[in-house]
């Protein structure tokens, strides 16, 4: 089946264009110099280029005063492509370019001699207003001016936008940057990039290093975003991003990007949480959250335990680490074991040929003095430490040991305690399903322990694809989405990024 993409024009599509354009009008083609002046970014101008694996087939491109009149600048589709319904795609993109821009009424000019394009706008809802006498040179021909009212599309657009509202996430809380686009429930683009090499030789997440790679990769991100969704900046409905918790350094960048966005297009803003989005990303598979759920959102900067009765009204801490997260306790003790950075990936490996009942590791708060205070606390500081201190004791021996049967072993005590806990939850508050977040879900062994404990028990597991685990824009635009969905009021630009925003607070006004 042939799959035709609609994206907005880029600089290297100029020569396609051009070639579309002289071989569709002839003499009364656009000379090269203007098509580049027409392509060159202008917030007034939106061109768009349909493509076929890859290349060009097809452009259009509209002018629109906001507020005021949309016109149309141009629009061909090269001759073997012509009969595919591009034109019409075309079109509609225009519109509703227009129609979310306010524009009032579009209009457009077409040759007299040419009956298809006329049938086509009319099919659109274009109406003949005028005819200009020997406008097209120097053949002669009469231009038919056309023109659409769009008080109906801006309606339809404006119901759209609350059933299935494009929303553009940005998260930059801890060392990954990433811009996310979904409509409604629907993933469109979910761009990333890591910082994780510039912290390597560090042995952890310097905020100072993340803040600086953000700055560096908040815009090709969010340019490589929009590309994968085939939108610009002004078909987004709403801008959604991480405000907290995280490094207040790496959150201000995404926070500064956001709010730039919201005022240079007028969009509205919501400042999310970043704990309650890793919730939240759950819609883009299944099409919503089923709740109750408890959630067990495990990385390198939270464990926490979270009972979810609704995903933007009721979400209840249940507990946190009170010292280390996982993720650090796994960074931690891979450097002392030499194996290196990030620590997940390379315990996992090492602990593949390990024997995880070698050495038994203290869990952390599960004796019963702790169960009353910290039932579903978490520790794995004191974890760290019983490793250091196994391995130096071994050393000072002259013992050897295996290093595959350590990381197995600290491995499996991490995941007893983590699935442990989050099972008794379950169990505990009657919830029968459990969802796991964070880029420690990429760890083999907790999801194998997971699924068989919570067959044992009855309890649904959910585990969301690995790339939407991990810190992402998807799953901020999927949380910002569901609150414009709810017709929440959107967040101010007073909103401040916050490194201790507390899980409750799902939107900050």
């Amino acid at each position: 089946m042939t799959e035709y993409l609609i994206r907005p024009a880029a600089e290297s599509d100029l020569q396609a264009i051009f070639e579309i354009e002289a071989a569709s009008f002839g003499s009364t083609a656009w000379p090269f110099e203007m098509m580049q002046t027409e392509l060159a970014p202008n917030p007034s101008r939106n061109y768009f280029v349909a493509t076929l694996d890859g290349a060009v087939v097809g452009y259009a491109g509209i002018g629109v005063v906001d507020g005021h009149e949309a016109d149309v600048m141009t629009i061909a589709v090269s001759d073997s492509h012509r009969g595919a319904g591009l034109g019409r795609r075309l079109m509609n993109r225009l519109i509703d370019v227009a129609a979310k821009r306010q524009a009032r009424e579009m209009f457009l000019e077409v040759r007299a001699d040419s009956p298809v394009p006329q049938s086509l706008y009319r099919s659109l809802g274009f109406v003949q207003i005028d005819l200009r006498k020997g406008y097209y040179q120097p053949e002669g021909i009469d231009a038919v001016i056309m023109r659409l009212d769009l008080s109906a599309r801006i309606r339809e657009l404006a119901q759209a936008r609350l059933s299935e509202p494009v929303v553009l996430g940005i998260e930059s809380s801890c060392d990954e940057t990433g811009v996310g686009i979904v409509r409604g429930n629907t993933l469109l683009a979910n761009a990333v990039s890591s910082s994780m090499d510039a912290h390597a030789r560090f042995g952890g997440v310097v905020p100072e290093v993340a803040a600086r790679a953000h700055l560096e990769a908040i815009k090709p991100t969010l340019d490589q975003a929009l590309k994968t969704a085939g939108l610009s900046i002004n078909e987004i409905d709403a801008i959604a991003v991480t405000n907290g918790p995280g490094l207040a350094g790496a959150l201000m960048v995404g926070v500064g990007a956001a709010k730039a966005l919201a005022v240079a297009t007028g969009k509205p803003i919501y400042a999310v949480n970043h704990l309650v989005g890793h919730v939240g990303v759950d819609v883009l598979e299944r099409g919503e959250v089923h709740t109750p759920t408890v959630a067990l959102l495990v990385s390198g900067g939270h464990t926490s335990l979270l009972l979810v009765r609704d995903l933007i009204e009721d979400v209840e801490l249940l507990g946190e680490t009170i010292d280390d997260a996982a993720g650090e306790a796994f960074d931690k003790v891979a450097r002392l074991l030499a194996l290196g950075y990030p620590g997940g990936p390379v315990i996992d490996k090492a602990a593949a040929q390990g024997n995880s009942s070698a050495i038994r590791f203290p869990r952390g708060l599960t004796l019963p003095k702790d169960m009353e205070k910290h039932r579903y606390d978490f520790s794995f500081s004191g974890l760290k430490t019983a490793v250091a201190r196994w391995v130096e004791s071994a050393e000072q021996a002259g013992t050897e040991y295996s290093i595959a049967d350590v990381a197995a072993s600290f491995r499996e005590a991490v995941v007893d305690v983590l699935v442990s806990k989050a099972v008794a939850a379950c169990l505990e508050h009657n919830v029968p399903r459990l969802l796991l977040g964070g880029g420690v879900v990429a760890n083999a062994r907790l999801r194998e322990v997971a699924k068989e404990r919570c067959e044992a028990n009855g309890i649904e597991l959910r585990i969301p694809a690995l790339s939407l685990c991990t810190d992402n824009g998807a799953m901020i635009a999927a949380l910002g989405a569901q609150l414009v969905m709810a017709g929440r009021e959107p967040s101010s630009l007073a909103f401040a990024a916050d490194s201790t925003l507390g899980v409750t607070q799902v939107q900050t006004i």
